[in-house]
Order: structure tokens, then C-alpha cells, then sequence
């Protein structure tokens, strides 16, 4: 029998649904709810759809053809934090329809349009019968963002072949129940215990099955055999205390974090409660990868030479491929590129240290720009410095000579271990960037009481730091100091936030995206840096410590007041922006190329077009969130 008209329609509207986010993840009842329930409304080109004076919204709209352009209000003057065009696919008002609320936004028809609409009472009904929906319209580029992570490992699969995940929960890790010996136990037969178990880490715990301490094969050389340790004391008194500890819930990529982060070779994995529920090792994350955790960590402990070291490094860019194509997400893959990096570096500053014969200089080693927000993606050039104090009666210029001198040495094998030398000289090697802390805050003094241009500029590179090796002491000191003046002058503040509008989110008021000659847009510039520019204002406003912009966003955000689901959001957005520029420098450019950061809308998928317009926004609202606090 030849389907009705009415049918046929309905199967035409499901066909277009399917093929977008969120209904092609719908549930097939709910799916076929909001098919049998659409009307299809036409709206000619400057036709309002919608209104904020309308009340609350009596449709859910979903674009089916042409153009929507969504306004701040009728009465607003069309600007670029005022407008976002929507096309095929896409939906609205989510959250009026949520709330029961006028929208707050007004959305016109750009050119001659057609949307797909739902009655405001079977919206609210699709809710509860679709949770995937639900989830979609709670956390909307969260949601997609999961999507995009799927087609990732989909489109990598070949390149990442035989890669078991990172994403394995510990729970799933641990082989055997757990070895632990009491406190108390007499060493002796502690060590016994842990040669007929055949492990290289024994745990400490107490009769609650709590861990207490560890004491592993590496300990035993200098704890027991060469001091002479008296084997019938207990064995709480030569384990490490505070062991490191993850819960079962964690994945084998925490444990490998935390074992890049902290230099440690074993993780305890415990229950909600804290109690032992298994180890894991270096050994069994190794088996999760080809070029693993253990190998790299391995090969950068024991290399005496850069030549060793530079392997190490492209080691670490091999890694982050695979953990990219397992799903990794941009926060935690930028942070273990930043941890393996910190620990190569430090060696580099090592193996000069010794070889200079600088044992006796007290100085800080500082990062700088995305390494001091622990935010590097697989193309970062160095930016570096030193902060030392002399001790009284030294000669201040012969040991900064000498603090120099080490630091070229330390720049160049940076170099050689492909972290490119900084065009605008920010290295430890600059003798401008070789101060004591005094010097250090008289330089940072002058910038904040005279805001000019390249003030501003210094300040969002400098600003950014943190101690990558040496006395953290003096650093927390400039630390303190810098969020005390920072945060009581209102005007420094006004000229940073001006300084970060300086550049808009590449979306166009017609097309989705405004691109450059070439259709490319530059992520870093255009993308990544106005979260960057955007989270500093508000930490440096707020007090707040942290240096990496997610943490910035959330600790400043709350104490300003920003709801936390438009934190999120903006977090998510700023993680997707990072993604496609790990992405794009792993697939398709060298390490530095001038391109390594660009990428043409035209050549993502729906989806990820779909995102990248939604991350824009993000910075757009943040933008705004500032242009509104400082009345610029």
C-alpha cells in the first residue's frame, strides 16, 4: 500500500533529522514523537521567526533550509558580539523553551527559510522521552563534543592499529588482588613477602586495608642494603609515606599523568572508601602502547646526551598521537604533553648544570606563554626565563655571567630536542630575561603602572608563568606580589581587558565562519587566544593563582559570579579549539610551519563546523562578559 502524503512527509523529516546532531542520536520512539509532531513554517528573507517581546516561546524551531540569523535583542544594533548565524540542522530557543522564559534573543530569516517546528508542550515532553536529547539540550557543545571524539578514533583507527585504550578504567587494569603487608611487620619478612608475591612495589596498609606507605625494588639499595638496615624493625619505618593513589573510576591516562607529573613508577588504585584495590605499573601501561609512558620516562632519566633526549622528544609527539586517536581529550593531552616536556626539559637542565658546575647557584628556572599554563600543543617554540638572588657580598654580574652562560647551553639543546628558539628572544639567555626577583618586579611594576601597548603585550606573555625547576620560593613570592598590585588597579585591568577584545571570533553575520584569503583561519590567534587573553583579566581581577585558562575560568568565573554551566561551556569550547590545532599539527604540517595552526572550515565535517561555530560563541559570550564588567 503506497504510503499517504502525511507519511511521506514525516519519513522526509526524519530522513533530514538523522543526518544531524542531536536526532541522529535519538531514540528511535523519541525520533519518531518529534517526526509525527513537526509543522513546517516558511519564513521569507528579513522575516521575524522570533522575538523576545513574543513571551515565551510557543515552538521549538529547527533550521531546514536557508539562514537564520539569532539577534541580542530587536532594539541592538547589529554587532559582532551581537549576531550568530544558524543554518541546517541547527535548533532553537533551547533555553527559553527549558526555562519557560521569553527568549533573549530575537531570530530572523537572512534569506528566503524553512524550519522544521515543534508545539513548546511536546518539546518539553521529547525531554523526558529522550535522554540523549535531554543531555544535549543540558550541555549542548559537551554533548557534541563526545560526538566529535567518536569520529576521531573512527578517522585514526588505522593510525593508532594495535593500540589497546587509555581510556581502560583502573578497575579493568588491575590482574590479581592486591599484596599488602600491616605496618608493624618486621621487614625482614615483609621483603619475603614481596619475593614470593614477585612484585616490585609492596604495599604498606592498615587493618582497614588503607594504604599507608610503599616500599619498591628501587628503595631497597639505598633504604636497606647500603645503610645497613636493621631487618627485624617494622617496615613502616623505611616505606614512602603518602603514596600516590587513584580511584578505581580513573583511567589508565591518569595513571600515566600521574606517573609523568610525580616521577613515580606505581599507582595505588582504591575504592570510593580509600581502600587497596590493586597497583598498577609503569609495566602495565607499557602493554597499553607501542611507544609507552615507561619507554619515553625510561629513555629521558637515563640520557647523557641530547642526542638521546631529541628521541625522547619525538617520542612524546608519537605518544600524543596515540593518545589522541584513543579520545584523549585536549585538557589532559596538552597537560601530558606539558608533563613529559617538563621532565625532558629538566634534564636538559640537569646534564648543564652538572657540566657547568653550578651546584652551588640558588635560581629558578620559569616558563612562560602556553608551557607556563601547561597548555603546549606539538608546535611551541620556547619562552623561558630566570629569576635568582645573590647572596650578599657575591658578585652580582659574574654569577648572572655564569647564569647565563648556562642558559644559552640549556636554549640550544631545547633547540636540538625540536623546541625552536624564540624569534622574540624569550630566553633564560637574554640577560633582560636573567634577573633577580627584584629586578623581576620592577620590570613587572612598570608594565602594570604604564599600560602601553607593549606593556600589554609583555604582560600576556610574562604573566602566564610558573617554576619548572629550581627554589620555588622566590617565584610564589612574585606570584604574590603580582596578584596583589594586578588586582588593585582597576585601570591596568581595564586596558588588559581592552588589549583582549582587540580580536573577534571569526564568525560572520551571512556565513558561518570569516576566513582569510587562503579559507583558512588561524586557531591560535582567532581561537584559542581569546579564551586565553579573556581567563587572565578574570584571575588577575580575582586573585586566582592558577596559570592554565581552564583553571583560570572556573576559580575566577565562580568568585565573580558567572554560573558554572556557562563556565563549562566555555571551557568546552576552548578544549575543542586546542583538539582541532593537536589535530591539525599531527596530520597535516611540520612542527613550526607557518601553517600549523590554520585550518578551512570547508575541509571539517558537519559536525566539527558545527562545534567550532559554537566554541566561537563561547568567546564571544566571554568577550562580552568583559566588554560588560569594564564598560568598553
Amino acid at each position: 500500500m503506497d504510503a499517504t502524503p502525511a507519511e511521506t512527509l514525516i519519513r522526509t523529516h526524519l530522513d533530514f533529522l538523522r543526518r544531524h546532531a542531536p536526532f541522529d542520536r535519538m531514540e528511535p520512539a523519541a525520533l519518531r514523537f518529534l517526526g509525527e509532531r513537526l509543522s513546517v513554517g516558511f519564513y521569507p528573507a528579513e522575516a521575524e521567526v522570533l522575538m523576545t517581546e513574543d513571551g515565551t516561546p510557543k515552538y521549538f524551531y529547527i533550521v531546514y533550509r536557508g539562514k537564520i540569523q539569532a539577534r541580542q535583542d530587536k532594539g541592538v544594533s547589529v554587532t559582532e558580539y551581537a549576531t550568530l548565524t544558524l543554518g541546517p540542522g541547527e535548533c532553537f530557543p533551547i533555553g527559553a523553551l527549558s526555562a519557560g522564559r521569553p527568549s533573549t534573543n530575537g531570530y530572523v530569516a537572512v534569506e528566503d527559510s524553512y524550519c522544521l517546528q515543534l508545539p513548546a508542550a511536546d518539546f518539553i515532553k521529547l525531554l523526558e522521552l529522550s535522554p540523549s536529547f535531554q543531555l544535549f539540550c543540558t550541555r549542548y557543545i559537551a554533548s557534541l563534543l563526545n560526538q566529535s571524539r567518536e569520529q576521531l578514533q573512527v578517522q585514526f583507527s588505522q593510525r593508532a592499529a594495535e593500540q589497546q585504550t587509555m581510556t581502560t578504567s583502573l578497575l579493568n587494569l588491575v590482574k590479581k588482588l592486591p599484596i599488602y603487608v600491616a605496618p608493624d611487620l618486621a621487614t625482614r619478612s615483609a621483603l619475603e613477602t614481596m619475593v614470593n608475591a614477585g612484585v616490585g612495589c609492596l604495599v604498606v596498609a592498615g587493618a582497614d586495608e588503607k594504604p599507608l606507605g610503599v616500599l619498591t625494588q628501587s628503595d631497597l639499595l639505598k633504604r636497606i642494603v647500603l645503610p645497613g638496615f636493621d631487618l627485624t624493625r617494622p617496615i613502616r619505618e623505611v616505606m614512602t609515606t603518602a603514596p600516590h593513589t587513584l580511584s578505581t573510576t580513573a583511567c589508565a591516562y591518569d595513571a600515566a599523568l600521574e606517573m609523568a607529573t610525580h616521577g613515580v613508577r606505581h599507582i595505588l588504585v582504591v575504592d570510593s572508601e580509600g581502600r587497596l584495590r590493586g597497583v598498577i605499573s609503569e609495566r602495565d601501561l607499557f602493554a597499553l602502547q607501542r611507544i609507552g609512558l615507561r619507554q619515553i620516562r625510561s629513555g629521558i632519566e637515563s640520557a647523557n646526551d641530547v642526542d638521546a633526549l631529541a628521541r625522547a622528544s619525538r617520542d612524546i609527539r608519537q605518544l600524543a598521537l596515540n593518545l589522541l586517536a584513543q579520545g584523549i581529550g585536549a585538557e589532559q593531552l596538552t597537560q601530558f604533553i606539558s608533563a613529559l616536556n617538563d621532565g625532558l626539559t629538566r634534564r636538559i637542565l640537569d646534564l648543564n648544570r652538572e657540566r657547568l658546575g653550578l651546584q652551588d647557584l640558588e635560581f629558578s628556572w620559569l616558563a612562560f606563554g602556553s608551557e607556563g599554563r601547561h597548555e603546549q600543543t606539538l608546535s611551541t617554540d620556547q619562552d623561558n626565563g630566570i629569576v635568582f638572588e645573590a647572596p650578599a657580598g657575591a658578585d652580582r654580574e659574574a654569577l648572572k655571567q655564569r647564569l647565563l652562560d648556562f642558559a644559552k647551553a640549556v636554549n640550544d639543546d631545547l633547540a636540538a630536542c625540536g623546541f625552536p628558539l624564540c624569534e622574540g628572544n624569550i630566553m633564560a639567555s637574554n640577560p633582560a630575561l636573567c634577573l633577580t626577583i627584584d629586578e623581576w618586579r620592577e620590570k613587572f611594576g612598570n608594565w602594570i603602572r604604564e599600560p602601553h601597548p607593549e606593556a600589554l603585550l609583555n604582560a600576556t606573555i610574562f604573566f602566564d608563568f610558573r617554576v619548572l625547576y629550581g627554589d620555588e620560593q622566590l617565584p610564589q613570592q612574585l606570584r604574590h606580589w603580582l596578584l596583589t598590585l594586578t588586582g588593585g588597579n582597576p585601570a591596568f585591568l581595564k586596558a588588559l581587558a581592552t588589549n583582549a577584545l582587540d580580536v573577534s571570533p571569526p564568525l560572520g553575520k551571512i556565513r558561518d565562519f570569516v576566513v582569510e584569503g587562503d579559507g583558512t583561519i588561524d586557531l591560535k590567534k582567532f581561537g584559542a587566544r581569546l579564551f586565553v587573553d579573556a581567563a587572565r583579566v578574570l584571575a588577575l581581577r580575582a586573585g586566582v593563582e592558577h596559570t592554565s585558562t581552564v583553571q583560570r575560568l572556573r576559580q575566577a568565573g565562580a568568585r565573580v559570579g558567572m554560573p558554572a554551566e556557562e563556565l563549562s561551556a566555555m571551557a568546552d569550547g576552548f578544549h575543542f579549539i586546542q583538539l582541532l590545532r593537536l589535530r591539525h599539527q599531527h596530520l597535516d604540517t611540520d612542527h613550526g610551519a607557518p601553517g600549523d595552526n590554520r585550518v578551512k572550515p570547508e575541509d571539517l565535517n558537519e559536525l566539527d563546523r558545527r562545534i567550532l561555530k559554537e566554541a566561537f560563541r563561547q568567546a564571544r559570550k566571554l568577550q562580552l562578559r568583559l566588554k560588560l564588567d569594564y564598560q568598553i
